[in-house]
């Protein structure tokens, strides 16, 4: 009889310890953020302070560019899409065709897209046109933009990224890049490269800005030039200020809305301006 009975408890803490481990199992699922290269930095620094605050809390964030993370969020296989352009109107219908409603946007940070030149450089400012005239290939030589003779190397990014879209949409017009554009994987690698070689000139997220000079942008001859600060990118002076966004699908787990909610907060918001970003409050 005693037997039966150990058996029976034996057979209850069992079937109770799979339950507590499935639970377990769920609630150790990471989550996941892809998309942006421009915002990989700062989603990684929001996913170490907020794991370090919430124990058992697992995010897994990756780069790819903001293209590759909204695939992956119409797909299903992100949480989370980090994307430094807004989505466009086809991609948020795949949205609703898959998940059944449309995806979630939240301005998270803001960024003022800057224009990088080699240190030694010693143009320290240019136009709207300008800059489009160099990237259409157009002009191809630093003298004819206030500079020393000698040819302009432009670097860019690739077209999976949210970057190069705004880039060719804001300063572009939508026009052509010239083919003597160098396209680099990642921000990183702009900056690497424009640090490096004297008659370079890229573009990138603000945060990125180190071992180079930004030079001011100017919207036409007639206005000043204006660099990517707090106070330029509030009062809208800055021309080439851009928000940053967290896309996620229609229904979200409460671990998810709890991680939003705290990005959005004064301590996530305080990371913003660490990193090098703009805060949104």
């Amino acid at each position: 009889m005693h037997t039966k009975n150990n058996l029976r408890l034996v057979l209850v803490a069992g079937v109770l310890a799979s339950g507590i481990a499935a639970s377990a199992a769920r609630a150790a699922e990471p989550i996941t953020v892809k998309g942006s290269d421009t915002m990989v930095v700062l989603g990684q620094r929001w996913a170490e302070e907020y794991m370090a605050k919430h124990k058992g809390t697992t995010i897994q964030v990756t780069g790819g560019g903001s293209g590759t993370g909204i695939s992956a969020l119409i797909n299903g296989t992100t949480d989370i899409c980090e994307a430094s352009r807004a989505m466009k109107e086809p991609e948020k219908k795949q949205v609703v065709d898959k998940a059944g409603g449309p995806p979630v946007e939240l301005v998270v940070a803001k960024d003022g897209l800057s224009v990088y030149v080699n240190s030694s450089n010693p143009v320290n400012e240019l136009t709207m046109a300008q800059l489009k005239d160099i990237y259409t290939g157009k002009v191809t030589n630093w003298k004819d933009v206030g500079g020393q003779d000698g040819k302009i190397v432009p670097y860019s990014r690739e077209n999976s990224s949210g970057t190069y879209v705004f880039f060719k949409e804001h300063v572009l017009a939508n026009a052509d890049y010239t083919p003597r554009a160098q396209n680099m994987p990642g921000t990183g690698a702009v900056v690497s490269a424009v640090s490096k070689d004297k008659a370079a000139i890229g573009y990138g997220g603000a945060a990125y800005a180190k071992g180079i000079k930004i030079i001011k942008v100017k919207k036409d001859d007639k206005t000043a030039g204006v660099v990517p600060t707090d106070a330029t990118i509030k009062d809208g002076s800055y021309p080439l200020s851009r928000p940053l966004f967290f896309y996620t699908g229609p229904k979200v787990s409460a671990d998810i809305k709890k991680l939003t909610d705290w990005v959005l907060s004064p301590e996530g918001q305080a990371i913003v301006v660490k990193v090098g970003y703009f805060p949104i409050k």
